[in-house]
């Protein structure tokens, strides 16, 4: 029995990527670890930045080789599987003088295609500065739009007033036409309207209701006038009598 300690701190600079390489090693529910103490009959501990292993010397040089390995970015699952095939083998009598190469799978690195740099030329080295960058007041003078700004600017004040003024007037129209009293007719032109609604046969009712007023009027103060002689002739009999009883 003989033990064997692997120092796998080192072999990996990124946390992150050692963290998962040194979980290969266990695998899920520890299954890979498990298959890896069955196969080469050793006691494999992983505890920080080690991995500690007991068993024979064979067995320890395979053990070491599968956690350099999977440091390295090759899965144990793939030692796993040539173990096991050789295991069959040994089995077999007639294959202990032969070579077990064709019977052992070849696992070859998928090249993954990176990303082509760039080709960036390099600017060539001169000991001035660069141009400064023109500013947008340069260009207007260059193209002469500077000098026309203010003409522009007039003609647009004057445009803007104009529109104000025509603005300004429509609006005082508006408020003396809401202001100004509408036209009266004349009398005469209201009478002549009224005649001319008016028919014969409504003029000629109007006439009769009138004559029939006054006819009642007349007939009221003659009856007014008898009872007020009947009234007078009453009381002075009523006088007579007592004057007549008084003599007695």
């Amino acid at each position: 029995m003989q033990a064997d300690i692997v120092k796998i701190g080192n072999l990996v600079r990124n946390k992150e990527r050692f963290v998962k390489r040194r979980q290969r090693i266990l695998g899920p529910n520890s299954s890979t670890l498990k298959a890896l103490e069955l196969l080469t009959n050793c006691y494999i501990l992983v505890q920080g930045n080690t991995v500690a292993c007991m068993g024979t010397y064979k067995g320890l040089k395979t053990v070491r080789k599968i956690i350099e390995d999977c440091m390295n970015n090759i899965h144990p699952i793939y030692h796993i599987k040539e173990l096991m095939i050789k295991r069959e083998l040994e089995k077999d009598e007639n294959l202990k003088n032969e070579s077990w190469d064709r019977f052992l799978p070849k696992f070859r690195k998928k090249a993954v295609q990176s990303k082509k740099p760039k080709n960036i030329k390099k600017k060539e080295y001169t000991p001035f500065p660069p141009e400064q960058t023109k500013s947008k007041v340069d260009l207007q003078l260059e193209s002469g739009e500077y000098f026309l700004k203010g003409q522009k600017e007039q003609k647009r004040r004057e445009s803007k007033a104009q529109a104000q003024a025509e603005a300004v007037e429509k609006n005082a129209a508006k408020r003396e036409k809401s202001l100004t009293a509408p036209k009266e007719k004349s009398r005469a032109s209201l009478s002549m309207d009224n005649s001319t609604n008016v028919t014969k046969d409504e003029v000629q009712a109007m006439t009769d209701k009138l004559k029939a007023k006054s006819k009642k009027k007349k007939a009221a103060s003659e009856g007014e006038g008898e009872a007020s002689l009947l009234l007078t002739s009453s009381k002075e009999k009523k006088k007579k009598k007592q004057k007549a009883e008084d003599s007695d």
